[in-house]
């Protein structure tokens, strides 16, 4: 069965919510926008967010600035220009002494902690083709449709005995699509399309892999699924397959604004943005909070809790499923439609990022993911974050691949989420949290 659906049409199915039709709304009626807008800082509004004047920095304009212009020239409504792939090589990191004075009574640790970036990125240009390559996991793992004859799912659980693609298009059947593993750890299966030619998996079912681990036998959900939806009554998450056709499928209408000079940061949160006691949608903040705040003269939009998380009070920092954007709020098609309306008003949209720690659910998050400790994560009490209650990712085990790709991609966590928002939501930039410096293209 199909769950019932929230906030736009079709026939996918999260939580209740509200039809919509994406249709991006008409100009609202004497927005009254400040001519000298560019030189004004606004003021905090009703709705919670906070202003940040924020001179763009040298640096970061360059790094983020390239990675953008690279994985947008495949979106052809976001083109600008043809400008080549190439995330520029380290530098010698002394500048920030200049610029910040004060942290070279921490300059040992800092150079410390460079230097290892430095000899990590190394090894990736080397084995990998460059971060940009690298941070393309999302392209081969998780479900992907590399032809027009079918599905291919994998999946990197090294320590699986065996596993296999259940879900609703095969009854949970374990022993209908059982998955090959490679040298690697990483579990593969073609599912061909039907001989009527539509999808071995519908759009908008559930699914999960289910794999027999050192811990025992356990049903997740992939750790690159676009979208996840908690039935109601039920309190796990389920992972939904979503392909949506094409004509479901929302086409962005406005390219990406041109960066300011400067920012002013309207920092938000989709579910708490409306007046009355209810968890708002995508829908009514493009609609109703996206206007407000283009007339208080903001010029960009920052939202927090975008990635899935089961535990709604943890303000969207216990992340379940990194790569799905949260259904309490719609689909990923209203997400695209809050983002090319906010496009049309000329507010770039920035993402907050929560990449050091992860949820520890074991269901519907990654924590035991293949039954061991260690495997996203630090083992023992330093993969345990006791403030937050989370788990720790461990950014220092990385293997080099002599295939195509890497797979233990979880290294570069930012960086494939920031390629992966980009192209398929057209985000403008992210705030790594726990960091607090934005990046903004």
């Amino acid at each position: 069965a199909v769950l019932s659906r929230a906030a736009s049409p079709g026939k996918v199915l999260v939580p209740d919510g509200e039809s919509d039709d994406l249709a991006s709304p008409a100009q609202p009626e004497e927005l009254q926008i400040p001519e000298d807008i560019e030189e004004q800082t606004a003021e905090v509004n009703m709705t919670g967010g906070t202003a940040e004047k924020l001179q763009s920095s040298e640096p970061t304009q360059g790094i983020v600035e390239t990675i953008t212009d690279g994985v947008t020239k495949g979106v052809k409504e976001l083109v600008v220009g043809e400008k080549p792939r190439v995330v520029p090589k380290p530098g010698d990191g002394q500048k920030i002494y200049e610029i910040d004075p004060t942290l070279k009574d921490f300059r040992s640790h800092l150079d410390y902690r460079y230097s290892e970036y430095k000899r990590i990125r190394a090894a990736i240009d080397q084995h990998e083709g460059g971060l940009e390559a690298f941070s393309r996991g999302y392209e081969k793992l998780g479900f992907t449709r590399s032809s027009a004859e079918g599905i291919t799912y994998r999946e990197w659980a090294p320590g699986a005995h065996s596993a296999a693609l259940v879900g609703d298009f095969n009854n949970w059947n374990p022993n209908a699509d059982t998955m090959t593993r490679d040298d690697y750890g990483v579990w593969e299966i073609f599912l061909p399309n039907n001989a009527d030619g539509s999808s071995a998996i519908p759009h908008g079912s559930r699914v999960k892999i289910r794999m027999d681990t050192p811990s025992g036998v356990k049903d997740s959900i992939s750790a690159w699924i676009k979208f996840s939806v908690q039935a109601p009554g039920e309190i796990p998450f389920n992972g939904i397959y979503y392909d949506p056709p094409e004509e479901e499928k929302y086409v962005f209408q406005h390219p990406q604004p041109k960066r300011p000079e400067s920012l002013r940061i309207y920092e938000s949160h989709i579910g708490m943005s409306s007046p009355e006691p209810k968890i708002n949608s995508y829908a009514n903040f493009r609609d109703e909070v996206l206007p407000r705040i283009k007339r208080l003269g903001y010029n960009a939009v920052q939202i927090m809790a975008i990635q899935e998380h089961s535990y709604y009070a943890s303000f969207g920092y216990h992340v379940t499923n990194f790569f799905a954007p949260s259904s309490r709020f719609g689909t990923p098609e209203d997400l695209k439609s809050l983002i090319d309306r906010a496009h049309e008003l000329g507010l770039l949209v920035l993402m907050d990022i929560v990449h050091s720690h992860s949820s520890n659910n074991t269901l519907d998050g990654l924590n035991g993911f293949d039954g061991t400790d260690t495997h996203y994560f630090h083992g023992g009490p330093r993969g345990h974050h006791w403030m937050w209650d989370s788990r720790l990712f461990n950014y220092g085990s990385w293997e080099v691949c002599s295939s195509d790709f890497c797979h233990h991609i979880w290294l570069t966590v930012p960086v494939n989420l920031f390629l992966h928002m980009l192209i398929f939501y057209s985000y403008a930039g992210i705030e790594i949290l726990t960091v607090k410096r934005e990046m903004v293209a």
